[in-house]
């Protein structure tokens, strides 16, 4: 689970670079899916469908590209600090 976290904060680190984020913290949650792998597991929600700036910004193919480039920049930072 630190691992997690790591990998968590790694990843929020640069999707804050985006764009708001709707909590500042990662969260734990107890999905069975994300404490059953001996590896580091997160759980990114990208923005709500029911919010609807939201919702037209997630179907904006740049916007998309550049959630994508945040979320390997994270976890690349991520693998940086703590290699396999």
């Amino acid at each position: 689970i630190k691992d997690s976290i790591k990998l968590g904060n790694a990843v929020l680190g640069h999707l804050g670079k985006i764009g708001r984020l709707h909590r500042g913290k990662v969260e734990q949650a107890g999905f069975a899916v994300l404490k059953a792998p001996d590896i580091p597991s997160i759980l990114v929600e990208t923005g709500f469908i029911s919010n609807p700036e939201e919702e037209s910004k997630m179907q904006d193919e740049d916007y998309q590209n550049e959630l994508a480039d945040a979320l390997l920049q994270g976890i690349q930072r991520y693998f940086a600090k703590n290699p396999p």
